[in-house]
């Protein structure tokens, strides 16, 4: 994470502040305010939380093909290979191809 910044700190009870930057250059800052219990729900600590989130959010955005693997992973703050990894671990195929798709194929090779 070379070129990106992850930060987080408790400003006030329940305030958390997350911010991540794509570049140094170019900021985006977003506040959550989540209960404390929360984390112990979880049993992680908020900067594990953050990660998990991002995660989350990454395979999701992924799985409805709303980003790319790339733009996915970089969000997720993780390698092209973890990414393929953490797909993995929830139950989403890493390629595009549908089931229409391959009946098509299917037929098209059959048909030559």
């Amino acid at each position: 994470m070379s070129d990106r910044l992850l930060a987080y700190d408790w400003a006030h009870v329940g305030n958390w502040n997350a911010c991540y930057n794509a570049t140094m250059s170019d900021t985006v800052q977003l506040t959550l305010e989540l209960p404390r219990q929360l984390f112990s729900a979880f049993r992680q600590e908020p900067e594990e939380f953050l990660a998990a989130m991002r995660l989350a959010a990454a395979v999701k955005w992924y799985e409805t093909e709303q980003l790319s693997q790339a733009k996915a992973a970089e969000i997720a703050g993780l390698s092209r290979a973890e990414f393929l990894a953490a797909l993995d671990r929830f139950g989403v195929t890493p390629f595009r191809i549908t089931a229409s798709d391959l009946i098509h194929e299917a037929q098209s090779s059959y048909d030559t």
